[in-house]
């Protein structure tokens, strides 16, 4: 009886051992995955057209920050003379103005681009800035995110199109398990206009 007893105690303390190693587990699993899950999340409430999910998961006036420099550094022709052409080197000092034409990073920022963004169509996401985000069982190009850094704090994640350019999404941890969207990396060139519409409904 004496040794049975001593042999139940042990199984409970075994028992006990497993359940605390895969707690251990669970909860560094759940630390480095965090971020993915915040992405894919992003990608659900976008499609769904959620804006408070995103308000939820994402920093937009973090995220805003980081696009404008993005959107006001577009690569331009030279400007003509003034002797050639005087009206068109007045029009294209005005387009250079930052105060008269501040980027419209909002275009990027409306469920329908949050969504094309984790698409990876980069640039081109601001196209569906007025659109209805195609549904969540849509047959829609869906890359998974690779992760491109990684620290305690703060992970990037990268989604390419087919032609190989990337959007990098920032993640900052702000809890244990809890991480935001920062910073929203767009590929290089130049930013495509947003076609004119009904002003769309953005997140905050």
């Amino acid at each position: 009886m004496h040794d049975r007893a001593e042999g139940g105690g042990s199984d409970v303390k075994r028992l006990f051992g497993n359940l605390v190693v895969l707690g251990l587990v669970a909860a560094v699993v759940a630390f480095f995955a965090a971020p993915a899950v915040g992405f894919f999340a992003i990608r659900s409430a976008a499609e769904a057209g959620d804006v408070q999910g995103l308000t939820r998961l994402i920093d937009f006036q973090a995220v805003r920050q980081s696009l404008r420099p993005q959107l006001s550094g577009a690569v331009q022709a030279p400007a003509p003379s003034f002797l050639e052409d005087p009206i068109g080197a007045v029009r294209r000092q005005m387009e250079r103005n930052p105060i008269l034409n501040t980027p419209d990073v909002d275009a990027y920022l409306t469920p329908a681009a949050l969504s094309a963004l984790t698409r990876g169509e980069g640039r081109y996401a601001s196209h569906w800035s007025a659109a209805t985000p195609p549904a969540a069982g849509a047959e829609t190009r869906k890359p998974w995110p690779r992760p491109v850094f990684w620290s305690v704090n703060r992970m990037r994640m990268a989604v390419e199109d087919q032609g190989g350019s990337r959007t990098v999404f920032t993640f900052e941890r702000r809890g244990p398990f809890e991480w935001m969207l920062v910073q929203i990396g767009l590929p290089d060139g130049s930013a495509p206009a947003a076609p004119q519409a009904a002003a769309p409904a953005t997140a905050p």
